[in-house]
């Protein structure tokens, strides 16, 4: 009796260097820099998803330049292409119909500090690494990490180009390459997928909460420059969410008629009909907003996942053979709606303990907690979990943390955001017209989400794998849908989850192609069988300045 052969192991390419970085963030690329600053001998490379720098990164934003000017202490003499002074701030709380100004809080007091496109900050970055020494491969999508035999890291391998959706190699196929080094540093943001598996392999989480996570839904606007005032800054709480949402805007005046606005949903929310995406679109109709836009036109679209867990939820940032840096370890401030200086910060740091210790990524995770980057965290832990007891007590929790400087002899505890929904027939349901009162009349474009992946320029071989892995669609049409409605259809910013109809019955439609790589599904869904993975490298959206 003959055997079926074994699929033979697909030959590689090998590239070799002492240190590889996943992602060209600005963590990822301060790292670098720095790393060739302190040692111009040690070889560096860095791979990123995305088709080029800056295409996939998104953020509202405003950073703070102390660990800029430490990194590149005359960055100011050719600053990134949008770079804006912050000149003033505002605080707003909405009703459906109008609203007030506050007193501004002070972590959002940002005068010092500048207004950029992070996009554009991070292709402004990525050369100057590359002056000193460090490779950068963009369309490079990490699929997977290497491990030595006793299970350390020793690399990433690069997703095999030309697969057809049915897993057959097309005749352009070419498989990934190795990359091998001394050290990986994870540099990928919130919610990596190469991340999440290793905390899980190493159980680098066992001492921390869970991770907690807002979606950002972002918007370039184009108006008549009379109507701007660069350097104003604008952030509103209150409508459209309800007491019981962690939501809140931001809109950002630009130069050239320039406007950047966004809001943000905090993933922890209950209702399980709630629509991120239009809880946007509803606020840009608000009173206070619209007139700023009419008559203006959309430049770039989209939408990404930040990571808000903050001190208690830092998982270990250190493991045999590689390390976790920026919003991938969790070091946003989110009272400030600040994360680019913890990143560069922490890039900073890892490259000086790396430089230090050898490479060897022992000791990192001692050293960042002993840092200002942590010491900034911990003052404000209690803030975001402060909300998930409702907007008034998180409001007076907030005023208070920050009068004692985060000094309280108690740290409220994060949960995962997944267990967080109400399932619908536990769900308190107002009445409907109070429903419908929650919401204004909708003229602003996009109206719709398929509209506002145009602007995104998201692009996927339709002929692809999909990179949205459903474990068990099953589920999807019995028990989400008595349970939660099926909540994907409506948190996905992008409209990537259908639940559609056919002579087969009801079934689960994946539109991969739409995907923003936000990776909200992969967060959110309440039975954690959605797996975001890398599609094929430069694949994805393609953001202008965002």
């Amino acid at each position: 009796m003959s055997e079926t052969a074994p699929t033979p192991e697909i030959e590689r390419d090998v590239m070799e260097y002492d240190v590889v970085t996943v992602g060209a963030g600005p963590a990822g690329l301060s790292f670098a820099i720095r790393l060739k600053q302190l040692n111009p001998e040690l070889s560096v490379c860095v791979i990123e998803k995305a088709s080029t720098v800056g295409a996939q990164i998104l953020s509202g934003a405003v950073i703070e330049t102390g660990p800029l000017d430490a990194l590149l202490p005359g960055w100011r003499d050719h600053p990134p292409p949008i770079c804006v002074p912050a000149t003033e701030d505002e605080f707003w709380l909405l009703t459906r119909t109008g609203g007030r100004k506050l007193p501004v809080p002070p972590g959002m007091n940002n005068h010092g500090n500048v207004i950029v496109s992070l996009g554009a900050m991070c292709a402004w970055l990525a050369p100057q690494a590359e002056a000193l020494g460090v490779e950068i491969y963009p369309g490079f999508a990490a699929a997977e990490t290497l491990h030595a035999e006793d299970g350390a890291v020793v690399g990433v391998r690069i997703g095999d180009m030309g697969v057809a959706r049915d897993g057959s190699h097309k005749p352009g196929f070419t498989a990934g390459i190795d990359i091998r080094a001394k050290v990986t540093v994870l540099a990928e943001g919130a919610r990596g997928h190469l991340t999440k598996r290793l905390i899980k392999r190493f159980k680098l989480d066992a001492d921390s909460d869970p991770q907690g996570y807002s979606i950002g839904i972002k918007e370039l606007w184009q108006v008549p420059e009379d109507r701007v005032t660069p350097g104003k800054i604008v952030h509103s709480f209150g409508w459209p969410a309800d007491s019981h949402t962690y939501g809140g805007s931001f809109l950002y005046h630009l130069d050239k008629g320039r406007i950047a606005l966004g809001y943000v949903s905090g993933l922890d929310y209950r209702d399980p009909e709630y629509k991120p995406w239009e809880a946007f679109q509803q606020w840009k109709n608000h009173p206070m907003v619209k007139p700023l836009l009419e008559g203006g036109s959309i430049v770039s679209a989209g939408a990404r996942a930040i990571v808000t867990g903050g001190w208690q939820s830092l998982p270990k940032v250190e493991m045999p053979g590689a390390l976790l840096i920026g919003d991938t370890a969790g070091l946003l401030n989110v009272p400030k709606i600040k994360g680019t200086h913890q990143a560069i910060r922490s890039g900073m740091l890892a490259a000086e303990h790396l430089v230090a210790s050898q490479l060897a990524p022992e000791g990192f995770d001692a050293k960042l907690r002993a840092s200002d980057a942590m010491a900034e965290l911990k003052k404000v832990r209690n803030v975001k979990p402060g909300f998930k007891r409702g907007l008034w007590f998180g409001m007076l929790n907030a005023a208070w943390e920050t009068l004692t400087g985060g000094a309280s002899p108690w740290t409220l505890k994060n949960k995962a955001d997944w267990s967080s929904l109400d399932k619908v027939d536990a769900h308190e349901q107002p009445k409907r017209a109070a429903v419908e009162a929650q919401y204004v009349e909708r003229t602003l474009a996009p109206r719709d989400r398929l509209a506002a992946v145009y602007f995104a320029a998201t692009e996927h071989d339709e002929d692809q794998p999909v990179h949205l892995r459903v474990h068990d669609t099953s589920v999807c049409v019995t028990r989400c849908a008595e349970e939660y409605d099926n909540p994907c259809t409506r948190f996905c910013p992008a409209g990537v989850y259908e639940i559609v109809s056919d002579e087969a019955g009801k079934r689960l439609q994946i539109n991969a192609a739409n995907c923003v790589h936000c990776k909200t599904c992969d967060i959110k869904d309440p039975y954690q069988i959605i797996d975001w993975v890398t599609p094929e490298g430069g694949s994805g959206p393609n953001y202008q300045n965002l």
